[in-house]
């Protein structure tokens, strides 16, 4: 279901967003799971083709506040942050509390059937 929605964002009329955050997991996990270093920067060099929210001073301050606001962690509160900064209403993650609104922005589980 995750795979078919990502796909979907691919072919959307206008690119969806994705945090410098989120491509460092990807890469991460991507070379855990056996994927070639080349063939992962291959993939991450795709998904720099989205909207890319940096990771810099003045998201790390705002993820600090959102960190002491929800009582997530540091690494959830740079997510939420980014997705702030980007001004969407809904935000793809497995990790945060599906269907709550933090803020105006919605989390739902893309693995969730």
């Amino acid at each position: 279901m995750a795979k078919k929605k990502v796909e979907e964002l691919w072919e959307s009329d206008f690119p969806p967003f994705i945090s410098v955050q989120v491509l460092q997991e990807l890469y991460v996990n991507l070379v855990r799971k056996g994927i070639s270093d080349n063939e992962a920067n291959e993939i991450i060099q795709d998904y720099l083709n989205w909207e890319v929210i940096d990771n810099d001073s003045s998201l790390l301050l705002e993820a600090i506040q959102e960190k002491k606001r929800w009582k997530v962690s540091l690494w959830d509160a740079l997510i939420l942050a980014a997705a702030k900064q980007a001004r969407v209403s809904v935000l793809w993650s497995e990790d945060l509390n599906t269907n709550q609104n933090y803020g105006g922005v919605v989390v739902l589980n893309p693995l969730a059937t």
